[in-house]
């Protein structure tokens, strides 16, 4: 499974660990890393110093390269970069904003750059801003989706074909089979977010964990449209938020609705109806919880007997 991936991260499998809020702590990041992937401490849901409090305990935990998911539309994403450099992680995936402004500083200081598109107008900036990778991820993803929806499956081969920069698929991959999948239309890895979301090293709430468990192929939905589209399980406060869209509520009241902390509550705290308990559509994918090395030796055993059965098709 050697790709440029592999390459440009040092590490066996190219699967990435989506840096989730209130999910990515260093015990995921550090298992997955342990395991041959790349395991990423997901920052959206951390202050700097909680943040160096993570990096500090993933080094303890592993000698396997790790990175950090920085969401760069957060107030404090300079400080949160600033932690970065500071404790020497060398890899850094961002999100939601332009990579640029920090792509010099990051690249200065012997640090890999990969931004997450959701088309390939954004993928081009992205190279263009010095970004050594980029993620596509497909409206099928859990969390914060692009306005344009466009699937993991028509993304991918598009971004592939207009980059020189290696592309890493996400959304909707749960399996060996959506990772073959995903290197068939062109990518060199893949990133995988909710079926890392329910494992045991995972920071999020039993209940939230639950919910994935029980959820089926519909059962996320997309919702807050005008202000920043969210794929979530359905729940009371999804199915208000849809509701209120319907009601062609404005920007303001939709926010008024959303209100602080929703992620939290959903995920961490664990409620389940009034909690955002962001997921992706492969969630009727995911069955069980279980550890880190659980999950990656099946991924890997899934991915080898999908190529098996593929070969018939190659003769």
């Amino acid at each position: 499974m050697k790709t440029r991936i592999t390459e440009l991260f040092g590490i066996q499998y190219p699967i990435i660990q989506a840096g989730m809020v209130w999910v990515s702590g260093w015990k995921l990041a550090s298992a997955v890393s342990n395991c041959g992937g790349l395991g990423l401490i997901g920052s959206g849901s951390m202050k700097p110093d909680l943040l160096r409090e993570h990096i500090k305990k993933c080094k303890a935990a592993t000698d396997k390269p790790f990175g950090v998911n920085i969401p760069l539309l957060r107030g404090d994403a300079d400080e949160l970069i600033g932690v970065t450099i500071e404790e020497e992680v060398k890899i850094v995936f961002t999100s939601a904003g332009h990579p640029k402004k920090f792509s010099q500083l990051l690249k200065d200081n012997g640090i890999k750059l990969i931004h997450v598109v959701p088309n390939v107008k954004y993928g081009l900036k992205a190279q263009e801003a010095g970004c050594d990778a980029v993620v596509g991820e497909g409206v099928e993803a859990g969390g914060h989706n692009g306005a344009d929806q466009i699937t993991t499956f028509a993304l991918v081969p598009q971004l592939v074909d207009a980059l020189e920069v290696p592309v890493i698929a996400a959304g909707g991959i749960a399996d060996g089979r959506g990772i073959i999948a995903a290197l068939a239309l062109g990518a060199e890895g893949v990133q995988i977010g909710t079926r890392f979301a329910a494992t045991v090293e995972s920071s999020a709430h039993d209940n939230y964990k639950r919910k994935i468990l029980e959820a089926k192929d519909n059962d996320t939905v997309l919702a807050f449209k005008k202000i920043g589209l969210v794929r979530m399980i359905k729940n009371d406060f999804a199915m208000r938020a849809i509701k209120a869209e319907e009601e062609c509520w404005d920007e303001m009241k939709l926010k008024e609705l959303l209100g602080n902390k929703r992620e939290r509550a959903g995920i961490f705290e664990g409620d389940e109806i009034e909690g955002e308990l962001e997921a992706g559509q492969g969630v009727g994918l995911i069955n069980d919880i279980p550890t880190v090395k659980e999950l990656m030796d099946r991924l890997v055993k899934d991915f080898h007997s999908t190529l098996l059965k593929l070969n018939p098709f190659m003769e």
